[in-house]
């Protein structure tokens, strides 16, 4: 396994402040949030909608700037945000994102191996891959579980998880050190997102990458992280272990998530119930 001492992405006190409406005071959507990625780790980010998690997730890919805070991958910062395309398409090879919606992220006018070879070539100079782009292509694909009869098809075409193999496969064209999941398989049937999942975890295997995976499913979390940050109105209020964090959650509100998780014999309980 790869050495985890040097951490890929560091994140020191992030901030971002959006303006508020008219006269409204300003937005504070991410306030002091710290974490370490280490090589070939999976690190969950968990909180409900409005936690801020997927702010932090568009921060480290550069679709947010930040209001203050330090925000490095491989030891060269990112908080200036990109000035330049080609300090995009940089970084883009170091850390891509599978959004929670693979159909309104892909190219409907594409045929699927078009969608994948067109990322292998924007990436050659970097991937190290031999051959050529279109067999780099077909064999990303059949990696995702694709077969090269996926390659002529739309996305329309396909099923939900079938598209978000398609995104999966376009990320990895990159050759990336680290995927962003933001809500991966939120949309996506139980049965389905067992299949992703496991998907991703066989990837992992593979090629030792990490993951940064953004999720408000706990039980989806501790099938796939090792470690998490539980969010709350911006701020980190708990972090750890998962299989820890889950066994003895201390903070209310990470108790109140666990709580939420339905299982045998489970009944909703009351938030503040679970503060005593």
């Amino acid at each position: 396994m790869t050495d985890r001492t040097e951490p890929i992405v560091v994140a020191r006190g992030l901030r971002k402040v959006f303006p508020g409406r008219a006269k409204d005071e300003p937005i504070v959507a991410v306030d002091e949030v710290s974490f370490e990625l280490h090589p070939d780790e999976c690190l969950a980010i968990v909180g409900e909608s409005g936690s801020g998690k997927t702010t932090v997730a568009r921060m480290l890919v550069g679709l947010e700037t930040l209001t203050g805070g330090e925000l490095t991958v491989r030891g060269e910062s990112r908080a200036g945000g990109v000035k330049r395309l080609a300090d995009r398409r940089r970084w883009a090879r170091e850390v891509q994102y599978v959004f929670q919606d693979p159909y309104s992220s892909l190219n409907g006018r594409q045929r699927v191996g078009d969608i994948v070879e067109t990322s292998v070539v924007l990436h050659a100079n970097r991937s190290g891959r031999r051959g050529s782009a279109r067999t780099a292509a077909l064999e990303i694909l059949e990696s995702v579980g694709l077969g090269e009869q996926f390659a002529s098809k739309y996305p329309h075409q396909l099923s939900g998880g079938q598209r978000q193999r398609v995104a999966i496969a376009r990320a990895l064209a990159a050759d990336p050190a680290v995927i962003v999941l933001d809500e991966a398989v939120a949309a996506l049937d139980v049965s389905i997102q067992a299949q992703i999942l496991n998907l991703l975890a066989d990837i992992r295997a593979e090629r030792e990458i990490s993951y940064l995976f953004i999720s408000h499913d706990l039980a989806v979390v501790n099938q796939i992280s090792d470690r998490m940050i539980v969010m709350e109105h911006g701020i980190v209020v708990d972090s750890g272990e998962t299989a820890d964090l889950l066994a003895n959650p201390v903070h209310p509100y990470t108790r109140s998530l666990r709580a939420a998780v339905p299982r045998p014999g489970w009944r909703p309980v009351r938030r503040d119930r679970l503060a005593s």
